[in-house]
């Protein structure tokens, strides 16, 4: 598509300014396939994925591994160019706010879009974004996560987005890893819409980010399940999950069940009940949050005496075994108590071995 000199400029006779950088065609729309992006995303470098996605302890461990590296930190796991993804933009014009955006995580290798789903986005002006070789057997911390980090920042340059409405997604696995990057990135994704999986948070496994990160999931993000009445794996996972997200001061929760349905990707219906779920505005219950955060805070300052009196009584193994459980537990909620505690430990420990 050749640029094209906007009106204005024709008219006053200045059509010799119409160069390709004033006048860049407008981006495609459509179904688009194999598509690569060319910008790095400030939020894939290596110190973001540690500092949100790992516990403080592990990072640390990582960090140190990296230390033969002065560049290793600051670099990303990916190369953007080398990516591929498949995009759908909708054809009609963007609202005067912008696209929504969903950057969906699957557990297939190829980068498809459900053609089911199109008319759904089209209606709701969504742009949709996903990844090639970002399935269940890719490693999660060098590859799915930046992936999904790579679509929204680069989309985000190229089309006009609402930043207020830009959302992380995924089916089965991919589910599973949307929620881990909502909770991680809710400066970045607003919402997450979780279609068959998801796991509980505050675990090893889905450590909580730092308390700002944190403080910004439990106030302004909104997660909307979808799950089939007959998957009954991905009924107790929910259930769990749940349990964890009012323990962890999150209460914009919502759950729509797809009656007579197994572990399926979600049809058209249920698919357009999520997305206008997730859209709805969000009002957070202030008091609601603070005496269950202050309860938190509460349970973590014993958890850390009691690691610390063992620290003090020379239990070492015991002390650590207690640190270990916090680092799990509580995550970067626990930081930097949790990393001067490791030190105190370690200084204490260094004449005995």
């Amino acid at each position: 598509m050749k640029p094209r000199c906007p009106r204005w400029l024709i008219a006053l006779g200045l059509t010799g300014l119409c160069t390709a950088a004033f006048c860049a065609a407008p981006p495609p729309t459509g179904l688009q396939r194999n598509v690569v992006f060319t910008l790095p995303a400030p939020l894939a470098r290596n110190s973001e994925l540690l500092r949100r996605l790992v516990s403080p302890l592990h990072a640390l461990d990582m960090q140190q591994e990296m230390a033969g590296n002065p560049v290793a930190l600051e670099a990303s796991p990916l190369a953007p160019s080398q990516q591929h993804f498949a995009l759908y933009v909708p054809t009609s014009p963007a609202p005067a706010t912008g696209y929504a955006l969903l950057v969906f995580v699957p557990p297939w290798e190829d980068a498809r879009i459900p053609v089911e789903w199109i008319p759904v986005l089209d209606r709701n002006h969504v742009i949709f974004a996903t990844a090639a070789e970002s399935g269940n057997a890719a490693n999660v911390l060098d590859r799915r996560d930046p992936l999904a980090l790579l679509a929204a920042f680069n989309v985000m340059q190229r089309y006009h987005v609402d930043p207020a409405h830009v959302y992380v997604g995924g089916f089965s696995g991919g589910s599973r890893m949307a929620l881990r990057l909502a909770l991680a990135y809710p400066d970045l994704f607003r919402g997450a819409l979780l279609d068959a999986g998801s796991d509980p948070i505050g675990t090893a496994q889905v450590p909580l980010p730092p308390t700002d990160l944190l403080h910004r999931f439990q106030q302004s993000s909104r997660i909307v399940f979808l799950t089939g009445s007959d998957d009954l794996i991905r009924q107790a996972q929910l259930a769990r999950t749940n349990a964890s997200l009012a323990q962890w001061c999150v209460f914009d929760a919502k759950s729509i069940t797809l009656l007579h349905t197994g572990h399926v990707l979600a049809d058209t219906t249920a698919f357009a009940q999520g997305l206008a779920m997730l859209s709805k505005p969000h009002v957070p219950d202030t008091e609601k949050i603070d005496a269950c955060r202050a309860g938190n805070v509460a349970a973590l300052d014993s958890d850390f005496g009691k690691a610390e009196s063992l620290a003090n009584s020379r239990h070492f193994d015991q002390a650590m075994q207690s640190l270990t459980a916090i680092d799990a537990r509580y995550g970067g909620l626990a930081a930097p108590h949790s990393i001067h505690l490791l030190r105190d430990i370690n200084a204490q420990h260094a004449p005995q071995r």
